[in-house]
């Protein structure tokens, strides 16, 4: 599975405004808190690769706190727990990744178990993020603390082929919301945070 992303600055507010007059529908909003790991064996940020432990909850007014229903179908239930394996970059023109991600049913044995294994905390990401679903893709509208705020879009794909094509649709898309193509950050948001020497366990 490959995962076609394109990120840039933006203002949330405006962006969620074209998005509501473009029909687009929140489908989900959630606060999550990533523990990246560094590995035993090998640099990740050398190789360009990241494990991390996702807990996430949801955030059913949204990032802003408006006053707004609930999404159709939002989960009720208290946080989850995922781990996630990301690969190099794999384009020159997104941030297109392989990526492997299951549910972990114990955050705190997860955690226990890669210390064990010889993975040491290497920083925490939070932010607060909405997820909107138009013209075929997830639009991410992200407030990342002690980072900034930014839209993702992206849409996962089976087959490495359909990257490219994939990606010129997500850059259409964000032209459609007014947003550039051009001003894309291909820095994770880790990467940003370690670089104003934020990150913190």
């Amino acid at each position: 599975m490959y995962e076609v992303e394109i990120k840039v600055p933006a203002d949330v507010d405006a962006v969620r405004e074209r998005l509501r007059e473009a029909g687009a529908e929140r489908v989900d909003a959630r606060r999550q808190r990533d523990a990246y790991y560094d590995a035993p064996h090998r640099d990740f940020a050398e190789t360009d690769e990241a494990l991390r432990v996702r807990r996430e909850s949801p955030l059913p007014d949204g990032i802003g706190g408006e006053a707004e229903s609930a999404p159709a179908g939002a989960d009720p239930a208290p946080e989850t727990t995922k781990l996630t394996y990301k690969g190099p970059l794999l384009d020159e023109g997104s941030k297109t990744r392989a990526e492997h991600e299951t549910e972990v049913d114990d955050g705190e044995a997860m955690a226990g178990a890669l210390s064990g294994l010889g993975f040491e905390p290497a920083a925490v990401v939070e932010k607060r993020r909405e997820f909107w679903s138009f013209a075929g893709f997830t639009v991410t509208l992200d407030r990342v603390e002690g980072v900034g705020e930014f839209v993702e879009i992206e849409r996962e794909v089976d087959d490495e082929g359909a990257i490219e094509a994939t990606r010129d649709e997500a850059l259409a898309a964000l032209d459609r919301l007014g947003l550039d193509g051009d001003s894309q950050v291909r820095t994770s948001y880790l990467g940003l945070l370690l670089a104003d020497g934020e990150g913190s366990e």
